[in-house]
């Protein structure tokens, strides 16, 4: 598809989502939206000259796993996005799915459990202390200067039950963050590149409801999913082409028995190294090490 124009691109992915059985699937998720839905992502994929050049089944499926979770994919709400991305292992061009912060919200306003949930940026006039054993101070009626950056990002809940929590990082650990576990980011271009902010707020609550929350169904199929091609929406089956999260808590942890299994299935072809590197098991350096010298 290099070769071909912008407007032949289009054309190409307008076609694929005009099969009948592309248009069957999306109505089955949409029903009666899905000649808009349909419209709403084209209109994604002609804003952004980098998924013309997707492979338009990862495209369908990123939009699918959006529509199942009952979020809207436009850049402008910040709910959930659909992210171009050069997958290495294949050669090509795929679409991620990728939640947005307010996505994240919305999937825990749903769930009922909780009873207030706030991301907030952090400036340096209105950090107080910084006490991660007894509850971090912050003075929030304090206002930045003009054009002052934060120095931090924080996320804060509080259950119906009465159980809160709360999680800050620093801008430079979110950068730090960012740098160890996003492609994107190193390389100066995508969501990070166009908005750090939202991002960071992303990350910091994404990282507080992994570790604290109650998570419903909704919500463990948006942590597994989110930065990743979805392979199959019903069967939640992720490929993790960028790297994974620095707290990575809903990975399966990984056995002796599990990992001479897991070993197995690469010696007799069931497994790729790749899937067992990269996809839902949480290995340990010597197991890692090992599967790599198979």
């Amino acid at each position: 598809m290099s070769n071909l124009t912008q407007a032949e691109k289009a054309k190409n992915i307008k076609t694929f989502f005009e099969k009948p059985a592309v248009q069957a699937k999306i109505k089955e998720l949409v029903d009666k939206n899905s000649a808009s839905f349909s419209t709403s992502i084209m209109q994604i994929v002609n804003s952004n000259a980098m998924l013309l050049d997707a492979d338009p089944t990862s495209i369908l499926n990123a939009a699918c796993m959006a529509a199942t979770l009952n979020l809207p994919i436009n850049n402008n709400l910040g709910f959930a996005y659909i992210v171009p991305f050069n997958n290495r292992k294949t050669g090509k061009v795929e679409a991620q799915f990728q939640i947005g912060y307010k996505g994240l919200i919305q999937l825990a306003q749903r769930s009922g459990q909780f009873e207030r949930m706030v991301s907030l940026p952090v400036y340096e006039c209105q950090l107080i202390e910084e006490d991660p054993i007894n509850g971090f101070k912050f003075n929030w009626k304090a206002k930045p200067n003009k054009n002052e950056l934060p120095i931090g990002y924080y996320a804060f809940f509080r259950l119906i039950n009465g159980f809160t929590s709360e999680l800050y990082r620093t801008t430079e650990q979110i950068s730090s963050h960012a740098k160890q576990y996003s492609q994107t980011f190193k390389k100066g271009y995508g969501v990070w590149a166009d908005n750090f902010e939202a991002m960071a707020l992303k990350t910091v609550t994404k990282l507080l409801l992994s570790k604290q929350a109650p998570l419903s169904i909704d919500m463990q199929a948006a942590v597994l999913s989110d930065q990743s091609v979805i392979k199959n929406v019903i069967n939640q089956e992720f490929d993790y082409i960028d790297n994974q999260l620095s707290e990575p808590i809903m990975l399966i942890e990984v056995d002796d028995a599990l990992f001479n299994t897991i070993k197995t299935n690469i010696s007799t072809g069931e497994m790729a190294i790749e899937e067992a590197l990269n996809g839902k098991y949480q290995l340990t350096e010597a197991q890692r090490l090992e599967i790599e010298s198979l």
